[in-house]
């Protein structure tokens, strides 16, 4: 098979895994990096084995690049991704998708009409874990779905990251951050949601940075930190989602499927693999259950190569635009809904993802 050639942009902390894992996968070739420091995206394709590294123009001119994979920061993944589509690349977004649904839209639609595709993460409802929880589910384990809860509590970033401002503007936020990884696991599970509602607040305006190099500068809140959302599905399910930087401690799970005949303990989300447990009526405790899939281990990438494959074998990718923008609607919704005390109901929608074939070892996806 002809190697389809990937070309990465932004060489920050998160493409280590990334780099590590794509050349993991026999048809992929990271042939090309690039970042706003030239000198960083030298320094990646030094690391790891990349004949090319420049500019982001230099890259999205190459004629050779197939595939694009997005890692700058959230306020850049329309315009990045835009020209990547603009050139006639597909692209794979890290999450969120953009920033606003206005750009999304346009996302999706020029990727459309320029006949590429358009990807975005988290892949991590690939893993193991999401797809263990999927096979259940389709056998009928817990029966008809009726409810689920997702959690996401912590304190914020500013006490170990290097750059944390950004968590507190427009796009950042527990939800725009963190709510991805959720949604599109509970998306993954139950389908499309068709209405929401919501309550937000900023509980602290400041912030103070304690971790370096920035240790004592305060962060003006911009953004809502503590996201409550309430989401109808359109397969009947409800649920529930809470997500905060405002919480210090909590006992409380990640998510939870609750069924017409059981209740399924879904893994972090945030993660590829377990635990997965399961109860059904009359046991007297939760059973954990064995991983029916392979990626258990940090895998992400499985998107980009599922997209790749896709395009060249003219089939759907899972970790989709269609998925991603659908996820970025309802998290703008639960956000308008609390702005304006009423119900939204969604005007998107995605098809549920194809699951997965059982244990298929690290390198195929098909």
């Amino acid at each position: 098979m002809t190697r389809i050639n990937v070309g990465v942009v932004g060489c920050g902390n998160i493409s280590g895994i990334y780099f590590k894992n794509l050349r993991r996968f026999p048809f992929l070739h990271v042939a090309a990096c690039a970042d706003l420091d030239v000198g960083r995206a030298r320094a990646k394709a030094a690391e790891h084995g990349i004949a090319k590294a420049g500019s982001t123009d230099e890259l999205l001119g190459d004629a050779g690049i197939d595939v694009v994979v997005n890692l700058t920061i959230p306020k850049a993944h329309a315009s990045v991704a835009m020209a990547a589509v603009k050139a006639g690349k597909s692209v794979y977004n890290e999450k969120p998708l953009t920033i606003t649904r206005i750009e999304g839209k346009k996302l999706l639609d020029l990727a459309k009409k320029k006949k590429v595709r358009v990807g975005c993460a988290p892949d991590t409802f690939l893993g193991g874990g999401l797809q263990t929880c999927r096979k259940l589910m389709n056998d009928g384990a817990i029966g008809r779905p009726v409810a689920a809860t997702a959690f996401m509590t912590c304190h914020g970033h500013e006490s170990w990251h290097p750059d944390p401002e950004f968590y507190y503007k427009v796009g950042g936020g527990p939800m725009f951050d963190m709510g991805p990884y959720y949604l599109t696991a509970l998306v993954s599970l139950l389908g499309p949601a068709r209405r929401v509602t919501g309550a937000t607040r900023i509980s602290f305006k400041e912030r103070l940075i304690t971790s370096e190099p920035k240790k004592g500068t305060r962060i003006k809140v911009d953004v809502p930190t503590h996201v409550v959302g309430v989401i109808d599905f359109a397969c009947g399910a409800i649920a529930t989602i809470v997500t905060s930087f405002d919480i210090w401690a909590a006992n409380l799970p990640r998510i939870e499927i609750y069924g017409s005949e059981g209740s399924l303990s879904v893994p972090d989300p945030n993660g590829f693999g377990g635990p997965v447990k399961l109860r059904k009526p009359g046991d007297q405790d939760w059973q954990e259950i064995p991983l029916t899939h392979g990626y258990e281990e940090n895998s992400r990438g499985l998107g980009v190569a599922d997209l790749a494959l896709g395009w060249k074998n003219k089939r759907p990718h899972r970790a989709s635009g269609e998925l991603a923008f659908h996820v970025l609607d309802i998290m703008h919704a639960i956000h308008d809904a609390s702005n304006t005390g009423r119900h939204i109901k969604l005007t998107s929608t995605c098809r549920q993802p194809e699951p997965l074939k059982a244990r298929l070892p690290f390198g195929q996806v098909e």
